[in-house]
């Protein structure tokens, strides 16, 4: 195992260069394709990106806030506070936005953060609007049918004309079906490919479940030729009428729209109505600039971090310290490898995570360097004394981590976006860094400490006469002079 090690390490640290580093058309790491641990069934292959969260990138920050009809704020309670939040994440996240932020505040409020956006108005538009679809049968004596134009209620049997586009419907006319009872695995867009229909439109598939399906077929079946208003959040969308009986529960909403509309629509339908309606109550820009200008500060004030970290480590623990710096380069390459195959979206609260966890990192190096002196002060020799230090460290090493990732896991499970994302962030980092102080860093010392120009004190903070390293020193000499003394 102990010869296999060297090759697993230099395996995985050439596996986190390409991943980090492999050259595209954007620059460094933008051509690497690997796995996505969010997406499995997606194979290898797969595009990577380092995600960039809103603070960052850029982007924009819309609150809601829970009305009711009236327009007063309402208290929904926490379960269709829930219920909401998911509903608008699942909305967001169908637009294909990059890593969209979702949270609950308060006990009415809900806060949409979308990085790298820039369709404002459309995820606004398609977050607030309630989601409520009811298909409302046009009375045959009042609107006529595609086979007769006679209106026997209606003066001089004149039918009232089809609603519009928009139109709010007669509140008067009672829904027969309604949204909840869709099946929202069948609900799509597509383009309308019926003839007569106009170029470059598209419909919206749809079939209810259960029992509706049967209720649906039935009813279609008793209105063959009669109109219906496909209506959502009140206003018609179409008023198509029945052509046929559609059995199955299958149907689809037809019209003039174009391919966003019909998407949108579609994303209202396959996750529901929302409990109460949202009203948007401020919204923020953050411009890509201003996101690129706390990245080169957060970058600058982590550079100079870790660049400190290093001098000490090589001013007091002088060649160990030097190994300790290799293997936290190693690190940094495997922490960032993982972020991308997570993937991880990074914020100012993420890197100032990554910068904590490359501190732990180097305290374990710290405790196993401090143990390899005492172990040399004790008269052993360099590469017995080194492979003790590490022994007699990784108890600490292994409670001070676990105490951290204890931590780290409460934050997580429950925290807000941002503490989330700081405490996966610090799990990565503290997990790697159990790896690569006691993994890689003694890989790197077993090959130093056997080397010729190893073999000085003043290399590792001890005298000469605390450091043993020569073969002169063997365990033979140790047992000559055990028996003089005796």
């Amino acid at each position: 195992m102990r010869r296999l090690l060297p090759i697993l390490i230099l395996l995985l640290g050439a596996v986190a260069l390409y991943i980090d580093f492999w050259p595209g058309t954007s620059g460094l790491g933008s051509g690497s394709r690997f796995f996505l641990l969010s997406n499995v069934n997606g194979g290898p292959g797969q595009q990577l990106e380092t995600k960039l969260g809103l603070d960052l990138r850029g982007g924009f920050e819309i609150t809601y806030q829970a009305v009711n009809k009236d327009k007063t704020p309402a208290n929904p309670g926490s379960g269709a506070m829930n219920t909401i939040r998911s509903i608008v994440e699942n909305r967001v996240n169908s637009t294909g936005v990059s890593e969209p932020i979702v949270e609950t505040v308060g006990t009415n409020e809900i806060i949409v953060q979308v990085p790298g956006a820039t369709n404002k108005d459309q995820i606004a538009n398609l977050v607030g609007q309630p989601g409520q679809l009811d298909f409302v049968l046009l009375p045959p004596d009042q609107y006529g049918t595609n086979v007769s134009t006679s209106c026997p209620t209606q003066p001089s049997s004149t039918c009232k004309p089809l609603p519009a586009k928009g139109q709010p419907i007669d509140p008067t006319l009672p829904a027969q079906f309604h949204g909840s009872q869709l099946d929202a695995g069948s609900i799509g867009a597509a383009l309308n490919t019926q003839t007569g229909a106009t170029p470059n439109t598209w419909l919206i598939n749809f079939a209810f479940a259960g029992q509706a399906a049967s209720d649906f077929a039935t009813w279609t079946g008793q209105h063959v030729n009669d109109y219906f208003a496909i209506v959502l959040d009140g206003k018609v969308e179409s008023a198509p009428f029945v052509q046929s009986q559609l059995t199955g529960g299958k149907g689809e909403i037809s019209g003039t729209f174009t391919q966003a509309e019909a998407k949108d629509l579609a994303t209202i339908l396959s996750y529901g109505a929302l409990p109460y309606p949202l009203q948007e109550l401020s919204s923020t820009d953050v411009p890509a600039t201003l996101g690129a200008s706390f990245l080169n500060q957060t970058l600058l004030a982590g550079g100079i971090g870790i660049g400190l970290v290093a001098l000490f480590m090589l001013v007091y623990y002088r060649l160990p310290g030097l190994v300790a710096v290799l293997a936290l380069s190693y690190y940094a390459v495997a922490v960032l490898a993982f972020f991308r195959i997570i993937p991880v979206t990074l914020t100012l609260a993420g890197i100032a995570g990554f910068v904590l966890s490359v501190g732990m990192a180097v305290d374990a190096n710290i405790l196993i360097f401090e143990r390899t002196k005492e172990e040399l002060r004790t008269g052993k020799t360099l590469a017995t004394a080194v492979e003790a230090g590490f022994n007699r460290a990784w108890n600490s090493i292994l409670d001070s981590n676990v105490s951290s990732l204890i931590t780290a896991g409460i934050l997580y499970f429950g925290g807000s976006s941002t503490i989330k994302g700081f405490a996966l962030v610090l799990i990565i980092g503290v997990a790697t860094s159990m790896f690569t102080a006691v993994t890689v860093s003694r890989t790197l010392l077993r090959f130093v400490v056997v080397q010729g120009f190893a073999q000085r004190a003043g290399l590792y903070g001890v005298t000469d006469e605390e450091f043993q390293a020569r073969a002169a020193t063997s365990r033979f000499t140790t047992r000559r002079e055990a028996r003089g003394r005796v």
